[in-house]
């Protein structure tokens, strides 16, 4: 049985971002990632025989907007349903906290790669719509700026 907590596990973060080199393949991003689990809002997803399996970060801007920073899957568990669980649980928090629009950032559909396509895939499946995509954001090429409505 799956478990969403809200809840910081950095190692967590560490060991499942290590599992993903296709997507979190740069050490320097890994150990950001695993810093910013210290102190974001933090949702996890954990089961009895892999301990946690799911990781969410969550950075408030503003009290009216909320970006996800981080949503990564054991590879075990993808198109299992969690990465769905945990948007689900953040976006309850959020939406109690009175947050209205909820952002993730994403590598770009003009960058040709078939597990972005994917997660491009997911987003838009969980209710997040493409605004703009963005040069040089927030690495060296295409970064897709996806929202929605909370």
């Amino acid at each position: 049985m799956i478990q969403v907590l809200r809840r910081a596990d950095p190692s967590g973060v560490d060991r499942i971002l290590r599992l993903l080199p296709d997507w979190f393949g740069i050490e320097e991003a890994i150990v950001d990632y695993v810093e910013k689990a210290r102190s974001l809002d933090s949702y996890i997803a954990v089961n009895e025989d892999d301990g946690t399996i799911g990781v969410a970060l969550i950075t408030r801007h503003f009290a009216e907007s909320a970006e996800l920073t981080l949503i990564a899957i054991h590879p075990r568990y993808h198109s299992s349903g969690v990465g769905r669980a945990l948007i689900r649980f953040a976006e309850q928090d959020l939406r109690e906290d009175d947050c209205k629009y909820f952002e993730v950032h994403t590598v770009g559909p003009s960058f040709d790669h078939g597990g972005y396509a994917a997660t491009r895939a997911f987003y838009a499946a969980v209710g997040f719509s493409p605004m703009h995509e963005f040069e040089n954001l927030d690495w060296d090429g295409p970064t897709l700026i996806m929202i929605k409505h909370l």
